[in-house]
């Protein structure tokens, strides 16, 4: 009886398997997020800092001294804003301003938004009409307002000879020596030359709206104006808000028309608030004290942009 030795294999000893611990990112990489994110906002911070926030820290240290244009200056603390307050111009212009500003936004809004409608649709001809709506501002108020002072000349210019074809003046109207008249004239000239960029943003927002809304509401049997209330108002409400506040801050910083038409006459009766800093700063040569009416300007038109973007914010 024989009997066969069998050897058994030896055990192999085999090591769990471990997963490899991440990369460590090197915190000079490129792609550590905390960096990139820096790297990217750098460029508008310093931007903002170097344009906006310098140039405001050294107006606040101006509007505290009696600085001129030429020659030396002298730290006067807050006189140059009770001079401000107390002045006989610079108030009034603050009021006709605003007066201005009131009337001038709502039409704006309500032609340029009428315009959008006629023009939003790639209908025949309506590539010619946004031309010739946009125009204008393209133009730019500077050269319409230089226009325009030539066409309101009595017994020369053509708004005279118009109106006088029409049976409704008798062609010798002053329009620009009387307040009323002359601001009357200058918020038809913007409206003519400013309605054309709220139709350009609120035509694009009105083409961003899908189709499909509209047809549901078809089918639904919503007309026109209920489809313009409830569909195409909401859902251009932002870009109305962006147009409106656009319209009140240039509004509020209206020189250029009121410079070249009127010069702020008759008397002071047209004379905006940058046109009086204009005169203070370049006409009687007082930089401090017109610095302290700017930096006024800049807190009203804050606060007023602050009320409209509260007031257009979304409601839940």
């Amino acid at each position: 009886m024989s009997t066969t030795l069998k050897t058994a294999a030896p055990r192999r000893h085999t090591r769990p398997l471990r997963a490899r611990p991440a990369p460590r990112r090197r915190a000079g990489s490129l792609t550590h997020p905390a960096r990139t994110g820096f790297l990217l906002v750098a460029p508008a911070v310093l931007f903002v800092l170097a344009f906006v926030f310098t140039p405001l820290v050294v107006a606040g240290y101006i509007s505290l001294t009696d600085f001129p244009l030429i020659g030396p200056y002298h730290f006067t603390g807050l006189k140059n804003y009770e001079l401000a307050l107390s002045d006989p111009v610079f108030l009034p212009s603050i009021g006709y301003t605003l007066l201005y500003t009131a009337i001038v936004t709502g039409p704006i809004l309500v032609l340029g938004y009428t315009l959008a409608v006629l023009v939003r649709a790639n209908r025949r001809g309506s590539t010619l009409l946004r031309t010739i709506f946009f125009l204008p501002f393209i133009i730019g108020l500077t050269t319409i307002s230089f226009t325009t002072l030539l066409e309101a000349q009595p017994n020369s210019g053509a708004i005279n000879a118009l109106l006088k074809a029409l049976g409704i003046t008798d062609g010798s109207t002053a329009w620009l020596v009387d307040g009323p008249l002359a601001t009357g004239l200058i918020i038809v000239m913007v409206l003519w030359g400013t309605s054309g960029l709220t139709m350009v943003l609120l035509m694009s927002a009105m083409q961003g709206i899908p189709r499909e809304v509209y047809e549901s509401a078809e089918l639904d049997g919503a007309g026109w104006w209920r489809t313009e209330r409830y569909i195409t108002l909401p859902m251009v409400r932002r870009t109305l808000g962006l147009c409106a506040v656009i319209s009140v801050i240039g509004s509020l910083l209206a020189f250029n028309q009121f410079y070249i038409l009127t010069q702020g006459g008759p008397g002071s009766e047209t004379t905006t608030v940058v046109m009086s800093v204009y005169r203070r700063a370049f006409v009687d040569l007082q930089l401090g004290a017109s610095t302290a009416m700017s930096l006024i300007l800049v807190l009203i038109i804050a606060v007023i942009a602050a009320v409209q973007f509260w007031l257009l914010r979304e409601k839940d």
